[in-house]
């Protein structure tokens, strides 16, 4: 934040314009990982219709919008809606990456945070520079990402058993064109995408290697 208060609109428009680049980027490097990208496609079809039924995106919008209220002393809209865009983004951002469910899985099952430390470390540099264009609610989506994690590692054990590579594929996959649309839409502002409503295929991903699977469809 005091970084981004020194910073001209277009040294940010070129922040914003680098990062938005480098999270498709890495966003294509993932989705490379599928063995068929039809994997990837349903889950996102499956997931997209369960997010705009479970209103993911306006419930996170909401959180946001109360966060602001309550922390935030600025009336002015504008302010608003780039705390929760800086908010919501992030939150997700922070969330589709596989190594959020690799680290959990391997603190939960392990006992070995190692994994997680790193992915901390890597989140906090980015959230520095996403903060200095997008603002403080950035700061604030360490709740549900804290909320995300802490579930996975509590369940980590289990899933060990139940993730084999396959799944672990697919899900990098779906993960990544997620990143994709954060790229596209949340920081480049190419084309309004509803991103939050994406988060359940993550978990739909998975599920469909797993029916498959077991049906004798998939290896």
């Amino acid at each position: 934040m005091l970084i981004g208060g020194k910073l001209s609109s277009k040294v940010k428009s070129t922040l914003l314009g680098g990062m938005g680049l480098f999270t498709i980027a890495l966003g294509v490097q993932m989705f490379l990982k599928t063995t068929n990208s039809i994997l990837p496609l349903g889950a996102l079809i499956i997931g997209g219709l369960l997010g705009e039924w479970m209103r993911i995106e306006e419930g996170v919008s909401v959180l946001g919008g109360w966060l602001e209220r309550k922390f935030s002393k600025n009336d002015d809209a504008g302010d608003r809606e780039k705390f929760i865009r800086g908010f919501l983004l992030a939150s997700v951002l922070f969330c589709a990456g596989p190594v959020a469910i690799l680290g959990s899985i391997q603190d939960g099952a392990q006992g070995n945070p190692q994994l997680l430390i790193v992915k901390s470390i890597l989140d906090a540099f980015f959230a520095l520079s996403f903060a200095s264009t997008m603002g403080i609610g950035v700061a604030f989506s360490a709740l549900p990402v804290f909320v995300y994690q802490a579930i996975l590692t509590l369940f980590g054990a289990q899933l060990q058993n139940i993730l084999n590579p396959t799944m672990m594929a697919e899900l990098t996959a779906t993960g990544g064109v997620v990143l994709m649309a954060v790229g596209v839409s949340g920081i480049l502002n190419l084309y309004k995408i509803r991103v939050g409503n994406f988060i359940p295929s993550l978990f739909i991903a998975p599920l469909l290697v797993w029916v498959l699977q077991l049906l004798g469809l998939l290896q």
